[in-house]
């Protein structure tokens, strides 16, 4: 796990931007997983800009969502693929249907939860994945005591989470108690986590998955078994962290070719 500390939310989306931009530019039909919440606007912001004003292209780019609400009426404002399209696909030349979700409103959700399995080794897996983090230490909605190993399925969100997410909707009776999620075996299958936070309300979590034991009480500590899981946080979310001294040296005399 590479862990990098950046001043503020507009350098982290912009250095996040860099390693999804070198990934479309090297493959240009890559296969992108796209997170919802306030810590991947500025790296949606930042990708929207370069297509505008540089001609970055995502003409062949494949994207899917990482989970949806159950229960939500097809087109609602808050649901995450029109979330997604609103900040992100349709600002850029990503093909409408090259952009998939998670079925929150299937009839069958454990045959959806498979089918959209099926799509993404179809697509054949992604290959970066952007995540966020709650401050309970979910991923997708992977809540705490998820199996590591679980695929798309359905979940209860927890009642702190609802509580985070209640500034997205008119009060917290709003917020539907169920979602469908990739599961945490899902999102290790990505060739390329990309995970971003900021400020000081996710420092108890980045604290925990980054230097805490790898734990069903934390979903997000899995990163610590993936091959290649970049976080980039900025110094609040990072105030907690012992070894953060540590983690600047490493950046700050890494080799460039390296990239993130």
């Amino acid at each position: 796990m590479e862990v990098i500390i950046l001043p503020s939310s507009k350098d982290i989306g912009a250095l996040a931007a860099d390693s999804i931009e070198a990934l479309v530019r090297n493959k240009p039909n890559a296969v992108i997983g796209l997170a919802t919440g306030s810590s991947p606007l500025p790296i949606y912001d930042e990708l929207a800009r370069r297509h505008t004003e540089e001609g970055l292209s995502f003409a062949q780019v494949s994207g899917f969502a990482l989970d949806e609400y159950v229960g939500l009426p097809e087109g609602h404002y808050e649901s995450y693929r029109e979330v997604i399209r609103r900040e992100f696909t349709n600002r850029v030349d990503v093909a409408a249907e090259n952009v998939h979700g998670p079925n929150g409103s299937s009839q069958d959700v454990e045959a959806a939860c498979q089918a959209y399995e099926d799509a993404i080794v179809a697509a054949g897996g992604i290959d970066l994945q952007i995540l966020g983090v709650g401050t309970n230490g979910h991923i997708g909605f992977n809540e705490p005591g998820s199996s590591l190993a679980s695929r798309t399925r359905i979940k209860t969100l927890a009642e702190q989470t609802r509580q985070d997410n209640a500034r997205f909707f008119d009060s917290i009776a709003q917020v539907p108690h169920h979602v469908v999620t990739q599961g945490l075996g899902t999102i290790m299958d990505a060739r390329h986590l990309v995970l971003v936070a900021s400020g000081a309300g996710k420092a108890d979590a980045v604290r925990a998955f980054v230097e805490g034991p790898v734990s069903a009480s934390c979903p997000a500590s899995i990163l610590q078994f993936h091959r290649r899981a970049t976080v980039i946080i900025d110094e609040a979310a990072a105030s907690k962290l012992a070894g953060a001294a540590t983690y600047r040296h490493a950046y700050d005399n890494k080799p460039v070719w390296q990239g993130i």
